[in-house]
């Protein structure tokens, strides 16, 4: 989150003062952003220019956030539409790992750096996010809480058909936020391949097994 902020805020500086130093008012603003943005920044290890490449969905978001007002209902739901088309379910049909490894992804930050090497393991980073165990005293609230996600949805065997609903919500979810909500801020982890479909079982395991800490 905090690369894509100052990303934004520094070619939109460079932007203002060009404005008012040379009054070039005519100025293509998304080229001199971009330019701005690609001298910054060079590839290095397994952090390569592609990252700075924007798809459709994050190309109309930035749009909007920029013009400060949300996206048309219209577009939101093509964008929605678009996305759950990505959403790949287990290939083993299995929704749940162990709560204890998906512990583990749900406090590690790593990955997708520079220092990191391409066969290393990514982290899931949820807690800079989000609030899941009491006993955890870090956690972001940019997100939601999650604390009590399983049992406050009723999910008391998560292989019941009962809980298929929400237990298929909660990967299409993790797997690509966009789904359910366009210019979703949440890492599309499994859209991007930030975390792998062995470690999306275990962070569901941590959200939705009645024995995971969250739901305690």
């Amino acid at each position: 989150m905090k690369k894509s902020i100052s990303f934004a805020l520094v070619p939109l500086a460079v932007v203002a003062l060009s404005a008012c130093t040379t009054g070039v008012g005519g100025a293509d603003y998304d080229k001199m952003h971009a330019d701005v943005v690609a001298s910054s920044f060079q590839p290095k290890g397994i952090a390569t220019m592609e990252y700075l490449k924007q798809d459709e969905t994050n190309r109309l978001c930035s749009a909007a956030d920029v013009a400060g007002k949300p996206l048309d209902e219209k577009t939101a739901k093509a964008i929605e539409a678009a996305e759950l088309k990505t959403v790949k379910m287990p290939s083993d049909g299995k929704f749940l790992g162990d709560w204890k490894e998906g512990e583990k992804i749900a406090q590690s930050g790593r990955g997708l750096t520079w220092t990191d090497k391409a066969e290393a393991a990514n982290g899931g980073n949820c807690y800079n996010c989000h609030q899941m165990d009491k006993k955890e005293i870090s956690f972001g609230n940019l997100g939601p809480s999650l604390y009590n996600y399983g049992k406050l949805r009723g999910v008391t065997d998560p292989n019941a058909a009962a809980s298929k609903a929400i237990v298929e919500y909660t990967w299409g979810k993790l797997w690509n936020s966009r789904a359910y909500n366009a210019c979703s801020q949440m890492p599309r982890a499994g859209h991007k391949g930030i975390l792998n479909e062995k470690q999306l079982q275990h962070v569901m395991a941590l959200l939705l097994d009645p024995a995971s800490p969250v739901n305690q």
